[in-house]
């Protein structure tokens, strides 16, 4: 892979990580927050209406994790903006050693609350966020 293109991909792993935070913003109102049930819902297979959002306390923890995804989102696609040109290598290892922090920790934290099932969409997520970042860049 080129520069260029790990420059382009980093957008598109911003877009996948901040794509999530919009949705669990919406979880903390009454309104609005059926996309985000209905994400925990899938993550926590099988798709069965059992997770609801009637605590208050899961509508905080929405708005915290939509915050910090939206926010770890714009860092990415700033980083591609402002910082990958001087340090490119850098900037790669530190989204793709932050992208497998986020798995390890949410992926133990998953089977450990009983929903494992997420860990394997974490995979999913995993591989589609770091993509061709795994590598360095070709001179």
């Amino acid at each position: 892979m080129s520069k260029q293109f790990h420059k382009f991909y980093l957008k598109i792993s911003a877009i996948i990580i901040g794509s999530f935070g919009p949705i669990f913003f919406l979880g903390t109102m009454d309104a609005t927050l059926e996309p985000a049930r209905l994400t925990l819902d899938l993550l926590s297979w099988p798709l069965d209406g059992m997770t609801t959002y009637v605590s208050p306390d899961t509508k905080f923890l929405s708005a915290l994790t939509g915050g910090f995804l939206f926010g770890w989102g714009i860092t990415i696609w700033m980083l591609s903006k402002l910082a990958y040109d001087k340090a490119p290598e850098e900037v790669r290892k530190s989204v793709v050693f932050g992208i497998l922090a986020w798995f390890v920790l949410d992926s133990a934290g998953s089977i450990a609350s009983g929903n494992s099932s997420n860990a394997i969409f974490n995979l999913f997520v995993l591989f589609a966020a770091v993509g061709p970042l795994w590598f360095p860049a070709k001179t």
